[in-house]
């Protein structure tokens, strides 16, 4: 775990983002996107960093996209991951096995957005099962 999230996790001083922040731009080949929203319920990120090595392991190594980073309250109620790549299937395949292995995923809302964060972008909604 990064110290910089685990002081400011500890602190309790509000949203701990990845060393790569969600707000960088995405390189233009990267510009669709997973963003993932769910509820984690906790303040010991243990899990949730588990969870991120693990994605960005299986989408460095399926070749389909970078994993960007989290917003996460400091209460674990609104919490959000970013990961983008030229293909939002192809990503979203890549990670959804992942998501469901996490009991903290049951009933994430996962926007799978096909083009750059514009209005009029398609994108598609899905759940993760309970």
């Amino acid at each position: 775990m990064n110290g910089w999230r685990r002081l400011t996790a500890a602190l309790g001083l509000g949203a701990v983002q990845s060393c790569a922040p969600a707000t960088t731009p995405p390189e233009p080949r990267l510009e669709q996107a997973v963003i993932v929203h769910f509820n984690y319920g906790s303040t010991d990120l243990t899990q949730l960093f588990e969870l991120e090595g693990k994605l960005a392991q299986a989408i460095s190594a399926a070749g389909v996209g970078e994993y960007d980073g989290n917003e996460i309250s400091a209460d674990g109620s609104d919490d959000t991951l970013y990961m983008y790549g030229p293909d939002a299937d192809r990503l979203f395949q890549t990670v959804e096995p992942l998501l469901k292995t996490a009991a903290f995923m049951k009933g994430a809302k996962v926007i799978v957005r096909y083009g750059p964060a514009a209005d009029g972008v398609r994108e598609r909604e899905v759940t993760i099962a309970p």
